[in-house]
């Protein structure tokens, strides 16, 4: 039996997402041969944390699903056990970046990663707490999602959590599916039911992509990567772009496409990165889910979403860059898979996204602007390493096809030794943009102004420190493994 993480990391009060979490974990148990290992790793504060926690503990009782709540302090705990058992130097250091006082994308994930280990998963399932499943309505095939209309009839609420255990029929690859706990009911017996990105990721995730070949709908991947596990299972979001910036393109479609322009590699002419734009943050876009369609391939980067993503063995050899306030900072795995030429499934399980309102005035747009900011500036060190990664490409792995650690340190250490005058050019990109936007925008601009030697320093001392974490990361995994598992805080196994 497969031991998995299905994981959520959070830093805001998200109880739905909770239930239908465990909705997930059970459609699991009913379908595969697997126990699945439920993390919630909470970043809020008290009062919401301990309603997470119970909401956990109220969890039904689930043959196979063991459901684990841990807030900060908890999470310090084993990282600080961790830590002394892997026997790193600097082990401060390495707390401080793998729990750091401010926002990480990156860094919340690494903890999963390592909770992983110590519990003896060998995948971790990634989802978002501002995201949720579509829903199959009606005949199978048909499905509603988030701000679609209901059909006539039809009770049918996106991203209605259902009553755990109750579990349909699984199709073959290709064919629609409506399984899983049913989340409402029509007056005439129609069922809605969750679309679970879950069902993809366990028929494929750390086979030999030979063998994964049989259950999916096409297979785009040459022959000689048959004998490569398949190292991640993913998918992308329908619903309001994964970055909120909407506004900003409506404001000034110009302004727009040189901010997100500045995503794109340095050198490539204005033409591809205005196209760029145009495809960057909007995820799958707004068509809901039909039918099942999955392909053996190398997932482009761009067409996967870390909301809904699974990763086996490579999140062992290599963390997450561990930067603080900075948009972006989970996606380095979806890179590295790729260029090592590692295989992967692209399925259209889709999840839905949608926004909490706090980061759109006040401080919570100032917050985010600058997480945006920030993007841009690691992109510098970024494009750096995922142009080396794709040029040196299978040679990245070793003879178990395993990622080279240390090849890719010796990259992240190149790159930061890179002169500095991009990040400045984008500097001066987004403040004249900001200002041409004018109001809130441009008052972010004023405080951008006035903070640029520290972002510019920043950016360098994030990629370094992620050098730092990346050359230890081995000995952190092996060190997690060696962590007495039952002193985290747990529900009960109750599989008879």
């Amino acid at each position: 039996m497969r031991r998995i993480c299905l994981a959520l990391p959070t830093n805001r009060s998200c109880l739905p997402a909770i239930s239908a979490l465990h909705d997930e974990a059970v459609y699991a148990v009913s379908h595969f041969d697997v126990e699945v290992h439920l993390l919630v790793l909470d970043s809020c504060g008290p009062a919401v944390s301990e309603q997470h926690a119970a909401a956990v503990r109220a969890l039904p009782a689930t043959p196979g699903v063991v459901a684990h709540h841990l807030d900060e302090a908890a999470q310090r705990d084993f990282l600080r056990r961790a830590i002394d058992e892997s026997g790193v130097e600097k082990p401060e250091l390495v707390l401080d970046l793998m729990l750091p006082r401010a926002v990480s994308y990156g860094a919340c994930t690494n903890r999963a990663f390592l909770v992983a280990a110590a519990l003896g998963c060998e995948s971790v399932h990634r989802r978002d707490s501002d995201s949720r499943y579509q829903v199959v309505a009606g005949e199978a095939g048909r499905a509603v999602a988030a701000g679609q209309s209901v059909p006539a009839g039809s009770s049918v609420a996106a991203g209605q959590s259902g009553q755990s255990g109750q579990s349909g029929q699984s199709g073959p690859a290709g064919q629609a599916v409506a399984d899983g706990p049913v989340g409402g009911t029509s007056p005439a017996g129609d069922t809605a039911r969750p679309v679970f990105p879950i069902h993809h990721e366990l028929l494929a995730l750390g086979r030999p992509a030979g063998d994964a070949a049989a259950d999916v709908t096409e297979t785009d991947l040459d022959a000689e990567h048959a004998g490569k596990p398949v190292s991640m299972v993913g998918s992308s979001f329908v619903g309001e772009m994964s970055v909120d910036i909407e506004e900003m393109r409506r404001l000034d479609p110009g302004a727009y496409h040189d901010v997100v322009g500045l995503w794109a590699p340095f050198d490539w002419s204005a033409e591809q990165k205005r196209e760029f734009a145009d495809d960057s943050f909007r995820g799958a876009g707004t068509e809901p889910f039909h039918h099942d369609h999955s392909t053996l391939t190398h997932v482009d980067p761009m067409r996967v979403d870390m909301c809904n993503i699974a990763f086996h063995g490579v999140h062992e050899s290599v963390p997450l860059l561990p930067a603080t306030d900075t948009i972006g900072s989970d996606y380095f795995l979806i890179h590295l898979v790729h260029d090592a030429t590692l295989p992967g499934v692209l399925h259209n399980r889709n999840i839905v996204n949608f926004y909490t309102p706090e980061r759109r005035t006040g401080p919570g747009f100032t917050a985010y602007q600058l997480r945006f900011a920030k993007f841009f500036l690691s992109m510098l060190y970024l494009n750096f390493v995922y142009d080396r990664m794709e040029r040196a490409g299978a040679s990245l792995l070793d003879e178990r096809n395993q990622v080279r650690t240390d090849a890719i340190v010796e990259l992240l250490w190149e790159s930061s030794r890179l002169d500095q005058a991009e990040n400045v050019q984008r500097l001066d990109v987004l403040d004249d943009a900001y200002r041409r936007l004018g109001g809130k925008y441009a008052e972010f601009a004023d405080l951008l102004a006035g903070s640029r030697e520290r972002l510019l320093d920043e950016a360098r001392r994030d990629i370094e420190e992620f050098a730092v974490l990346t050359e230890v990361w081995p000995a952190l995994v092996g060190g997690a493994r060696a962590t007495d598992p039952g002193l985290l805080q747990r529900q009960p196994d109750r599989r008879p």
